[in-house]
Order: C-alpha cells, then structure tokens, then sequence
C-alpha cells in the first residue's frame, strides 16, 4: 500500500506563492514593514509603497523584535492539509484566527487502515480493527434507523446518520483533510507552540507522545514550504495552545451576562462544538475512560454492553466516542447564536442534547437569580431553532421529533 505522510501545499491564492510552492516570506514581511508605517507617515501606504528599501528594513528590525507583530497578520496563506490527524486539527481550529473547510467524517465513509512511518514512530492512523467495527456498526445502525425513522428518512440519508454514528469507533488520530486559512503571524505563533509541545510532552503517555510526533512532521512541512520565520517564533508572552488544561473540576459554573460550564462530551462532539469562536473551549482527559453511547441503542442493554465492550477493545488508540472533561465559556448573545445552530435536526446529536441541556441549565440559574435575562431566554426553550421569534428556517424538516428536540438519531 502506498504510503501517505502528512503533506502540506499552498493554494494559488497567495501572492507569494513561488513557482516551485514554496512561500516568499521576504516579499511578504516586506509588505508588512512598509504597513507598519501607517500609523505616523502623513501621506499614507501610497507614500510607503515606493520608500528606500532601508527605511522598511529598519521599520521591519523594530517591529519583529519588539514583539509588535500585528503587522505580520496582513498576509494570509491558504493551506491545502492532507493525511492531518484529526486531533491535530482540533488543536489548531481552537486558536480561532483561521478560516478552515474540513472533511467531513460525518458524511463520508472511512476509507481502508493506513499507517504513517516517521522516523522510527508509527503514527497510528486507522486499524483493520477500527474498520471492522466501523463496517460492523454501520449495519447495525443502518437497520435501527431505518426501523424508527424509515418513514421520515430515505436510503441515502440513513447512510449518512449511520457513517455519523459508526466514526465513533474510529481514533482522533484518523487522517482529515482541511483547508486552511490564517495569517503569516499566526503560523508561526502556531509552529512556536508545537516546538513547546513536543518539548514539554517527551517521554510522556502515548497520547501525547503521538500528538507530538504528528507536530513534528507539521513544522517539517511548515519548513519546507519556508513559512517559518524564528523572529516571530520567540513566543516572549509563553502563550500556548488552548485545547487542554488541567484541573477543570475547580473551574466556577455560571450563567448570567456571561458564563461558564463543565461538562463531559466525546471528541466528536468538542470538534463541532469549537467551531464556535466567539465561545471558548478547554478539554481534560479522564480518569479512566468512559464512551458516548448513541441514543438510538440507548434502550436495548444488550446492546449498549456489545458498543461499550467494542469501544473498550480500541481504547489505545483514542476512538472519537472517548468523553473527555469539556469546560465552555462565553457570553449570553454568544451563546443564543450557538443555539440557533445546533438545536436543529441537521446538527449532530451529540451537540444538540449537550446544547439543549446548558440551555435548560441557563433557564433555571436566571430564574433562580431573577435575571433580567430571564424573560429573554425564554423564547428559545420551546424547541429546535424553527420555534424562535428572531430565527427563519430555510430548509424546514418537517420532523416532530426533530422540532421538539426529542430525536434519538
């Protein structure tokens, strides 16, 4: 089988694409000097454009090592991202200054197992277990749906529910393609922080160590496509990346203007949930590990002992449907906006009944506080997004359990 290494292009849409692929970072970091002196030159960019090239060399020495590097975000690149852990991805999308179009593992099927060799580290992709159990579970939910919901759903979309359910089973570290959109300051602030992470995480558990390892061969292709620059990798504020903490349990609880809530939800779910930027999200492993289990084989025991017994048995590689600890904060508007998203029967599951509960929690911590949000809020606790006074739905489901928010698929 061919092997497939994480592999990086740029779109043609920069111009600073060399005719090899590669980046012309000193084209773009000249542009970037001669907009640091917007702020002071009287007659504006058109004066700076065609100033001695000595005067943006020492404006482009002050700014990039002082620290004054918002500059540098008046360049974008677009990333064309292929065989990328999808773990990687997470890391990534929860910095929020970026623009990304992501494959769906929702909508498409797994595709055959498929191992990447990096130096002496076996990147663990997708198991001939993994899809066993995929293709195992497909079927299983492909009757179970049809059974319930055969009269609202066609051949096609039940498909397409049962490939959402079965991804479960399949590891975080499964290869996604994206692309993906952020300035020449970010990436490089990105890269600094997988430099700390590998630093920071040798010789720890698997976990991390593969997240590690999948770094590495980022900044490999990062440099190769010569889009590093050291002077904006300093990271002299020690900022790093978001999508972890520690410690969550002692994290406050609250719903007013703003707020703040702990809750456990699987990968699968934290990845939709942190499209969401203007909402923040932290995870934190478990102890010992626990699994989503999809609602429509929650009332057969039998069969929720067979799915947790199959998730337990690819535990080591981190399946979609682990829980981790998911801390999720923001403000009220925010949050509204996060709800005219996700209660709604094209939202995956998971996030809807996550989604709704805060919702529910949201209510109760306003009325028990008289809240002058309180009245607000009511006007989204009578459904899916369709039943809002401030929502109009282009696409009508025409689906009761999908409008009251009782749907188990």
């Amino acid at each position: 089988m061919e092997e497939k290494k994480l592999k990086i292009e740029i779109l043609p849409n920069s111009i600073y694409l060399k005719s090899n692929g590669t980046f012309d970072k000193d084209e773009a970091i000249k542009l970037s000097g001669k907009i640091a002196g917007v702020c002071y030159d009287k007659e504006g960019f058109s004066h700076l454009v065609n100033e001695p090239e000595e005067k943006t060399s020492r404006r482009i020495d002050l700014t990039i090592n002082n620290g004054h590097h918002s500059v540098y975000d008046h360049t974008t690149i677009s990333f064309n991202i292929q065989n990328l852990p999808k773990i990687l991805a997470m890391f990534i999308n929860n910095e929020n200054q970026y623009t990304t179009s992501e494959k769906s593992a929702r909508y498409t099927p797994i595709e055959a197992p498929v191992s990447v060799l990096d130096n002496l580290h076996e990147i663990s992709k997708i198991t001939e277990k993994e899809v066993d159990l995929y293709n195992k579970w497909m079927e299983i939910f492909k009757s179970k749906i049809k059974d319930k919901y055969g009269d609202i759903y066609n051949d096609s979309k039940i498909k397409k529910l049962a490939q959402e359910n079965a991804r479960y089973l399949i590891t975080v570290f499964m290869p996604t393609q994206m692309i993906y959109t952020t300035s020449l300051r970010q990436i490089n602030y990105i890269a600094s922080w997988m430099k700390n992470y590998i630093e920071d995480n040798k010789n720890k558990n698997e976990f991390e160590t593969k997240v590690a390892n999948s770094m590495k061969e980022f900044l490999s292709e990062l440099d190769r496509l010569n889009v590093l620059d050291e002077r904006l990798m300093r990271n002299e504020k020690q900022r790093h990346f978001s999508l972890f903490a520690k410690d969550l349990d002692r994290k406050e609880v609250h719903y007013g203007d703003v707020y703040s809530t702990l809750y456990k939800g699987s990968f699968a779910q934290l990845a939709q949930a942190q499209r969401h930027r203007t909402l923040n999200y932290q995870a934190e492993m478990l102890d010992e590990k626990e699994y989503f289990v999809p609602p429509i084989i929650e009332d057969e025991p039998v069969l929720v002992n067979e799915w947790l017994n199959d998730m337990n048995s690819v535990k080591n590689v981190n399946p979609q449907g682990e829980l981790v600890k998911i801390y999720e904060m923001g403000n009220y508007d925010n949050f509204i906006l996060k709800c005219k998203e996700r209660l709604c029967t094209a939202a995956q599951l998971e996030i809807m009944l996550q989604t709704k509960k805060t919702l529910e929690e949201y209510k109760k911590a306003l009325e028990e506080s008289n809240n002058y949000l309180y009245d607000n809020i009511l006007n989204y606790t009578h459904g899916a997004k369709c039943t809002f006074n401030d929502c109009k739905c282009t696409e009508p489901c025409h689906f009761k359990e999908g409008i009251n928010l009782t749907r188990k698929i």
